[in-house]
């Protein structure tokens, strides 16, 4: 019998859980990544028309790859990365709590895109708890809702656009036009699956659930990003954190918007912070499995 989109969405949740991803070597969005950058090589121009095609063009190769990969389950597996950003944030909590800061201001380039240089070990516990709530967004929640929605195609697409976004979707000098597209396309494919991430949050943290509804209404909207504001301030509130603050960013400063109204992060905050994400994703599998159950029960009551 087929699976419904749901269910599938939800074996392949569970198998990043169970295998992670799989080698760097074999993993197909490596190779998706270099040929983005031949292609941004032949058709780099500073306008946003050049960087509209070029979104479009990337997108394209990830839908059409779906279509290629047809099994839902095993494209939303190539799609998720949970585990893997779980096990960077942990090499990373590790080194700060032997004091090697050296070695945690390497490895943070990994996870985000702020400059590591100058961080003391609680700007880099904020850097990675904000990471962590971030890519619970664009790593596992909406890689299986768009497989959900859309199947093999719908994921491979999303986690395209997310890759596009990683890439060129910057506000430096070179990517401020070029990028343009890629980064509105990933603000509108994440925009329901960071607030359904909102909500996973509260239910993995049911006590906290009015406080984290409150700081995503009152807070996040203050944030520069449409979604990763939701899941930090989620997050922040979940964790009793006080996430924003001033970063660092390719020699330029931002300023973000203070989110929650706890403490600063602290190293040992790190842990939490991704069991928080795995309890988010938990509830994830048990929503697309009710979703698939409820999905099927109409259709035999339709017939």
């Amino acid at each position: 019998m087929k699976l419904h989109l749901a269910h599938a969405a939800a074996l392949g949740v569970l198998a990043d859980l169970a295998l992670g991803e799989p080698p760097a070597t074999l993993h197909p969005l490596r190779g998706f990544g270099r040929a983005m950058r031949c292609i941004e090589r032949g058709t780099y121009r500073d306008g946003r028309v050049s960087g509209a095609l070029y979104c479009g063009l990337g997108t394209g190769i990830g839908v059409a790859s779906g279509l290629a990969v047809r099994s839902v389950g095993a494209a939303t597996w190539l799609s998720v990365g949970g585990q893997k950003l779980a096990s960077v944030a942990r090499d990373i909590e590790g080194a700060l709590e032997l004091g090697d800061l050296g070695s945690a201001r390497r490895m943070l380039p990994a996870l985000v895109g702020r400059d590591p240089e100058g961080l003391d070990e609680k700007g880099i516990a904020r850097a990675v708890v904000e990471s962590v709530a971030e890519n619970t967004v664009d790593a596992v929640v909406a890689p299986a809702f768009w497989a959900a929605v859309a199947g093999a195609p719908g994921t491979l697409g999303y986690r395209a656009v997310n890759t596009l976004d990683a890439m060129v979707g910057h506000r430096s000098d070179r990517y401020r036009h070029y990028g343009f597209a890629s980064a509105r396309l990933d603000d509108a494919a994440g925009w329901v699956p960071a607030r359904l991430t909102a909500g996973l949050v509260a239910c993995a943290r049911p006590r906290a659930a009015g406080a984290i509804l409150r700081v995503v209404r009152t807070q996040a909207p203050a944030h520069p990003s449409p979604n990763a504001g939701v899941a930090e301030a989620a997050f922040a509130a979940a964790l009793g954190l006080r996430l924003g603050g001033q970063s660092r960013y390719e020699g330029r400063v931002e300023l973000r918007p203070t989110l929650g109204v706890g403490r600063l992060p602290e190293p040992a905050d790190i842990a939490r912070a991704i069991a928080l994400s795995r309890d988010a994703t938990g509830a994830l599998v048990l929503l697309l499995a009710a979703v698939g159950c409820a999905a099927k029960s109409r259709r035999r009551s339709n017939r």
